[in-house]
């Protein structure tokens, strides 16, 4: 099978993986934002996500001969190796989970805050954990200053989003004494409703085009809530913050189960069962991420959470607005976590993390495409080029901390 060996090949990858797995959140929230309900959308992501892993495991777990020491994909399959199997399932479950939870978060905090919060959280635990389970084979001259930084940008995220809010506010304060002046019109209600499961074509995210309200508006604010399919105005940022902290622990607990999975650290395998190779492991792990994501969003089809609205398998069968970008999002996380896995393998699970850098991706698009912080004030500005300052320094510190696995 194919190995990355090389501390070289090990960055690439984990290039490579933090720009899908920067990417894929923002396919999801432009559904959202568009009104496509969110359990349609994962259900779609995560057809598409065990499919990254299988044809990984395919081709990169079967190519070159099989040795005991090494075998295959298939070979593996057949082995008495249960133990790291579930520790691999759960990684799995702990991924789907936080995956899960991002979606919703992302509706009530933000793409840009959400990433921060929950990434910085899974570099502060994940990456201490995977530290020691690798037996300390990353610098940690170098490796702890890289998750100081991140902390720093945790804080600047805060007031990133604690300052933005203020700025919606104010915005959308000024528009209603407008309104009640007789200077503008009247509130949302004067603001035409679409719907993206009808079959609707216009982009809410034209935010320059004519007849659209204008990005950063509070007209575009209100546009924004009458469309979307998770409804947030008047809800407390309570809710939000607590989902992007679960989502944050979810994410820490996933890579080091996977690291236990691959690396057997606690002895749990016979003597003479081979390790289970990342590709084997990675199967194993999507699997069962699959398996808890269908469980979950086909009861919130008919149960669904955070007052979103209810549906039912006819109506996800018959949703094919926007089915091809969820399809999308669930390949680019797909391939971007077996990347990261390939490459953590190689270097250390802990420099690996460093894709946890992935909020610079996700802001990145939250400003192109969604004109998160469009007319906000100086005092927003300067702290979003802060964080994402500190977030350059960090992936670039985690990745100097790269070691070689023996």
């Amino acid at each position: 099978m194919y190995m990355v060996e090389s501390k070289g090949g090990a960055i690439a990858c984990m290039l490579l993986s933090l720009l899908l797995l920067g990417t894929w959140p923002a396919l999801l929230t432009l559904l959202e934002r568009r009104g496509r309900l969110p359990q349609h959308t994962y259900l779609d992501y995560t057809i598409t996500n065990l499919l990254a892993a299988v044809i990984i495991a395919l081709t990169f777990g079967q190519f070159g001969p099989s040795t005991p020491e090494m075998p295959d994909f298939l070979t593996q399959l057949s082995q008495d190796n249960w133990p790291s199997v579930l520790f691999a399932m759960a990684g799995g479950m702990v991924l789907s989970l936080g995956n899960l939870s991002t979606q919703y978060a992302w509706a009530f905090v933000g793409l840009s805050v959400t990433e921060v919060v929950s990434a910085s959280i899974t570099v502060v635990i994940g990456t201490t954990l995977n530290y020691y389970l690798d037996d300390k084979i990353n610098k940690a001259e170098i490796l702890f200053p890289g998750v100081g930084c991140f902390l720093i940008a945790v804080c600047l995220g805060s007031a990133v989003h604690s300052s933005n809010n203020a700025d919606n506010k104010t915005k959308l304060d000024d528009y209603s004494n407008d309104c009640k002046d007789g200077n503008g019109t009247n509130g949302i209600s004067s603001f035409k409703q679409t719907n993206f499961n009808t079959g609707s074509t216009n982009d809410l995210e034209d935010g320059g085009s004519s007849g659209k309200a204008k990005f950063g508006t509070a007209a575009f604010l209100i546009e924004l809530e009458n469309r979307r399919s998770i409804k947030v105005f008047g809800k407390g940022t309570f809710i939000g913050l607590a989902i992007t902290f679960f989502a944050g622990i979810c994410f820490s607990l996933f890579s080091p189960a996977f690291n236990l999975a691959t690396n057997d650290q606690w002895h749990t395998l016979k003597d003479g069962v081979p390790h289970l190779t990342v590709y084997t492991a990675f199967f194993y792990f999507s699997s069962f991420c699959f398996v808890i994501a269908m469980i979950l969003n086909l009861t919130f089809l008919y149960y669904p959470i955070l007052n979103a609205p209810k549906s039912s398998i006819k109506a996800y069968l018959n949703d094919w607005n926007g089915r091809g970008w969820a399809l999308l999002a669930g390949l680019l996380c797909g391939f971007g976590n077996g990347l990261q896995f390939m490459g953590g393998q190689a270097a250390g699970y802990a420099a690996a993390d460093a894709v946890q850098a992935l909020p610079l991706v996700s802001t990145f698009w939250g400003v192109i495409l969604f004109g998160e912080y469009r007319r906000s004030s100086r005092k927003t500005y300067t702290l979003l080029a802060g964080m994402l300052f500190m977030f350059i320094v960090a992936v670039a510190i985690l990745m100097a901390s790269s070691g070689h696995r023996k």
